[in-house]
């Protein structure tokens, strides 16, 4: 369902709203971070109050980049805050939630329990699954490259002229996402981009952004050197168990791997937290990544996702993955 065929209720949501509150998933990258602040600055000039949900204390370096040039410029507010900043009317009150809709994935489960159902709105391009948050309304895009690009059509709805440093960040988000426009991309992200750099995105400023540690690097390319090939299509590698490794590190692995010759399907396994494996993996098409996953307790689209398993092992992981591809080939 596209943004544009549900701009009528969309808007009318966000006219009847006093106070609008914005939660993305845990673990902030530049895809729910720029459509985040994207969205808050529409709603301001729309004169509602905006408040951005965030308990991450921790950011990858794109993210750490942009709040430390954004200090003091955002009502920024954790979950306990909540409730000392809702509307008096409770109805008057709106909770968007942006790129996920699982309620283990957002930034706080609790803070949904703020918000009649009616009073929530989902923007995002996952597939939904069987912990799906509810919603008033539910926009989810399958098929196109961000929620950068959703908020970037809302935009063009309102017609309105945002400063160049905020589309900056809706750019950065579908170049993340599109891994710099070689993955889930078409005509409309295309467009995406050149509306957004005609309102002055910089690109340098986006290469800025995105900049990787040359440590880090050199870790990644270590656990690609670690990677099993399935039926000649399907990689998959595997991090050293002594090592945690970061959500965004594990993507970047699995977007690299799609650029070796007959690989259409990637995933990466590897320790996120001392007690928690993941997978992050990748499709060019020809298997639909949330599928796959949602046996493992995780979800995403046809081309990405992701998953966190608990109290579990790299080769118990890797063990149960293979089966499952196992059955997806037979």
């Amino acid at each position: 369902m596209k943004l544009i065929e549900k701009k009528r209720e969309l808007k009318q949501k966000l006219k009847s709203a006093k106070t609008v509150f914005i939660m993305a998933h845990k673990d902030l990258d530049l895809d729910a971070l720029g459509s985040s602040i994207g969205l808050y600055i529409i709603l301001e000039k729309l004169n509602k109050n905006c408040f951005l949900i965030i308990n991450d204390t921790k950011h990858e370096s794109g993210v750490a980049k942009v709040f430390q040039e954004l200090e003091g410029c955002l009502n920024i507010i954790r979950d306990n805050e909540i409730e000392e900043n809702l509307y008096i009317r409770q109805k008057k009150n709106l909770l968007i939630i942006l790129d996920t809709n699982k309620k283990e994935l957002v930034q706080s489960n609790s803070a949904i329990d703020y918000f009649d159902i009616q009073n929530i709105i989902i923007l995002d391009h996952h597939e939904l699954g069987d912990t799906s948050i509810e919603a008033g309304l539910r926009i989810i895009d399958n098929e196109i490259s961000s929620t950068c690009e959703m908020i970037t059509n809302l935009i063009e709805v309102y017609k309105m002229e945002l400063d160049p440093y905020y589309v900056t960040l809706l750019l950065s988000g579908i170049v993340l996402d599109t891994n710099n426009f070689t993955l889930k991309t078409n005509a409309e992200t295309y467009y995406a981009a050149y509306y957004l750099s005609s309102m002055g995105a910089s690109t340098k400023k986006v290469q800025y952004l995105l900049k990787q540690d040359l440590k880090e690097y050199i870790e990644r390319q270590k656990v690609i050197t670690n990677v099993d090939i399935l039926n000649d299509k399907i990689a998959i590698a595997k991090g050293s168990p002594y090592m945690i490794y970061r959500k965004e590190d594990l993507a970047k692995i699995a977007d690299t791997l799609l650029f070796f010759n007959d690989i259409e399907a990637s995933f990466v396994i590897a320790k996120s937290t001392s007690k928690t494996i993941a997978i992050s993996a990748r499709s060019l098409g020809n298997y639909n990544i949330a599928s796959l996953l949602t046996p493992l307790g995780g979800g995403g689209n046809k081309t990405g996702g992701a998953v966190r398993i608990n109290d579990s092992t790299i080769g118990k992981v890797e063990t149960k993955l293979k089966q499952i591809l196992k059955k997806e080939e037979e």
